[in-house]
C-alpha cells in the first residue's frame, strides 16, 4: 500500500488512499475534487521517495466531504486576587477530505 506525506494549512499529514482526514479550511466546494502539489515524501513498499523539500511531479488527490467548525476551545485568562477575569472562545473551521489517489 502506498502512502504520501502532504503538507496544507502549515501541517504535515500522513496520508493512504481511503484515509479522512480533517485539514485547515480549503477554497473548494463540497464534493468537488481538490488536488494537494506540496508532497514532502513518497512511499510504497520498500521504497521511499524523498523531495527536496517537494517530489517533483508527484500529487495526492482527494475529494472534499463538507466544511465545519471545531468544538469550542475555552480561553480563560485569570489573576487571583486581583478582581481580573477574562473570557474567550474560538471555532476553528475545517475542510473533511477523503483521499482518492497519490500519483507519483
Amino acid at each position: 500500500m502506498s502512502y504520501a506525506v502532504i503538507k496544507t494549512g502549515g501541517k504535515q499529514y500522513r496520508v493512504q488512499q481511503g484515509d479522512v482526514l480533517r485539514v485547515e479550511l480549503l477554497n473548494a466546494e463540497e464534493g468537488a475534487a481538490f488536488t494537494f502539489d506540496q508532497v514532502l515524501l513518497v512511499g510504497a513498499g520498500e521504497s521511499i521517495t524523498v523531495g527536496a523539500p517537494v517530489v517533483a511531479g508527484a500529487t495526492v488527490s482527494a475529494t472534499v466531504r463538507k466544511h465545519g467548525r471545531a468544538d469550542k476551545v475555552r480561553i480563560i485568562k485569570f489573576r487571583r486576587r486581583k478582581h481580573h477575569k477574562k473570557q474567550q472562545g474560538h471555532r476553528q473551521h475545517f475542510t473533511e477530505v477523503e483521499i482518492t489517489g497519490i500519483n507519483a
